[in-house]
C-alpha cells in the first residue's frame, strides 16, 4: 500500500515526503512501516525514502498520529 493516513489525512509517498522535508521533492519510494513506536506519542512510525535533490537520498521517518519526524541526516 503505498498511501497512508498521516494524523488523520491521507497522503502519498511525495506528500509524507513534503510533509517532513517542507519542500518539494523530486521522487519519493512507496511508504513503508518502520517499525518502531515515536519517541513523543507511541504512535506508529512510518518511513519513506525520497530525493529532495538529484545528488541527495534521504529516508525519513514519521509518525502516523503526531507530528513528530527526523531524517537519516548527518
Amino acid at each position: 500500500m503505498s498511501n497512508r493516513v498521516v494524523e488523520g489525512r491521507m497522503v502519498t509517498p511525495e506528500r509524507l515526503a513534503e510533509i517532513v522535508e517542507g519542500d518539494s521533492v523530486m521522487d519519493a519510494e512507496p511508504i513503508e512501516d518502520a517499525d518502531r513506536e515515536c519517541p513523543d506519542c507511541g504512535g506508529d512510525v512510518i518511513s519513506v525514502g525520497y530525493m529532495p535533490s538529484v545528488m541527495e537520498f534521504v529516508t525519513a521517518y514519521k509518525c502516523q498520529e503526531c507530528s513528530w519526524n527526523e531524517t537519516d541526516r548527518e
